[in-house]
């Protein structure tokens, strides 16, 4: 049996879990009953070699990531729609074909991602290079300039984090969040999934989205540090250009830090998992057993185990 990494994200009152080629989302539904969904999807790496190259392969997987994130985030929002939107949804649909329906969920779909890649690129890489470029006129050094912008980048995207976190729908986000890590980390043990053995374990995880961001962070310091034009309008626009090429290169940090037992990944991990102190909060048992619910929806997990234990996986 071949070793498998199952990847996750909280989602309103639920957890995604994915495995290989297939996703599934589970939620917690206002009745309390736990909806489970399961999609298959065929990844853009597995149709093209050259989509797998490394470097590359980070950016195929960020923009598919953000497409499966948006969608599963969308479907656990339709269980708490207030009655008036259902109301309006249900009218909606009742006008529309099905062929209709799915072009104007793959519009939204498409305009959600494209809202969301341009309002994080606004925000914590053109807003802090504009804000760099002003400082940047009473400083000759450009790797200090570069080190500067990058302590802006760094504080506007944890203040970003500390303030959503305020907010109650967040807060029990970061709460299936949590469950998300803990159950990973339980699988990954080799311990029965079960709401109590789950609880033991860390909320944190080296290969979190947290942590790809924040390692996003630092590596555009390092990168932005060789720019060297003469304009400001040219230094934004190679920075634009860049951003591509930094999170490729952090996704091969972070699935390094995954693979790694070592000592090294590990000094190197926890910068980031000190962010998740921040996108993550201790669960409910209740709340684990939805992120359980998705794992055994995606993996027959107590067979990997029973493999595990047998020395029956491969890498």
């Amino acid at each position: 049996m071949k070793r498998v990494k199952i990847g996750g994200q909280a989602v309103i009152e639920g957890v995604m879990m994915k495995n290989a080629d297939k996703y599934a989302v589970a939620v917690r539904k206002p009745d309390k009953q736990i909806e489970v969904k399961v999609e298959d999807y065929v990844s853009v790496g597995s149709r093209s070699a050259f989509f797998r190259i490394p470097v590359i392969r980070g950016v195929v997987n960020f923009v598919e990531s953000l497409v499966i994130g948006v969608k599963t985030l969308t479907y656990s929002a339709s269980f708490y729609d207030d009655e008036e939107e259902d109301h309006a949804q249900n009218k909606k649909e009742k006008i529309q074909t099905p062929e209709q329906k799915k072009k104007s969920d793959d519009l939204m779909m498409a305009g959600s991602v494209a809202f969301s890649l341009i309002f994080a690129i606004a925000l914590f890489m053109m807003l802090p290079a504009f804000i760099g470029e002003i400082i940047g006129k009473f400083i000759d050094s450009r790797v200090l300039m570069s080190l500067i912008e990058g302590v802006i980048r760094l504080a506007i995207f944890l203040g970003y984090v500390a303030l959503i976190s305020l907010m109650k729908d967040i807060q029990r986000v970061f709460m299936y969040h949590g469950a998300e890590h803990k159950t990973i980390n339980c699988f990954e043990a080799g311990v029965p999934l079960t709401p109590e053995n789950v609880k033991k374990y860390s909320r944190y995880h080296k290969r979190c989205g947290t942590s790809f961001l924040f390692i996003v962070m630092i590596i555009s310091i390092i990168v932005f540090m060789f720019i060297n034009a003469d304009t400001a309008w040219m230094r934004l626009i190679i920075r634009l250009l860049l951003i591509p090429v930094i999170a490729g290169i952090s996704y091969e940090f972070i699935m390094f830090a995954g693979r790694s037992d070592s000592k090294i990944a590990y000094i190197l991990s926890v910068p980031g998992m000190w962010v998740q102190r921040l996108t993550t909060r201790e669960p409910d048992l209740d709340m684990i057993e939805v992120a359980i619910a998705s794992v055994s929806a995606v993996l027959d997990w107590q067979e990997y185990q029973e493999a595990m234990r047998n020395g029956e996986i491969e890498d």
